[in-house]
């Protein structure tokens, strides 16, 4: 009975690994391709800021002017900016977290067997 008991105590144990490299694959993924956009949206939006500065400042005028005009174009793509700067901060985090968890699990886990076998040269060429 002491020996159905260890058992049975390790299966939950053995069980939550496989969870929890399951979830950090695609977290470094996902995080890692959101990571790309958003880093692709700050420089639209950096460029953005650039050209309206540019024209704004075509006719005379200074972007850093208390009128409020300036004060619209200078604030005219800050949610975006601050949107995009929190996206991301969390999907780094995401991708580290996940690139974290697959280190340290690293050789630890068994893929699971689908059924498949390994197949070599001498197999395909049937010698």
């Amino acid at each position: 009975m002491e020996d159905s008991a260890g058992t049975q105590a390790s299966g939950p144990r053995q069980a939550s690994k496989p969870d929890l490299v399951k979830i950090a694959r695609p977290a470094l993924i996902a995080g890692s391709a959101v990571a790309v956009v958003c880093i692709a949206l700050l420089v639209i939006i950096f460029f953005l800021d650039t050209f309206n500065a540019t024209v704004y400042s075509v006719g005379g005028n200074d972007i850093q002017d208390a009128t409020d005009e300036a004060r619209d174009i200078r604030g005219l793509y800050s949610g975006a900016r601050v949107g995009g700067i929190i996206l991301l901060v969390l999907s780094l985090l995401a991708a580290l977290g996940g690139a974290v968890v697959l280190y340290l699990r690293r050789g630890t886990v068994d893929e699971g067997d689908d059924g498949d076998e390994d197949v070599d040269l001498e197999d395909l060429t049937g010698r």
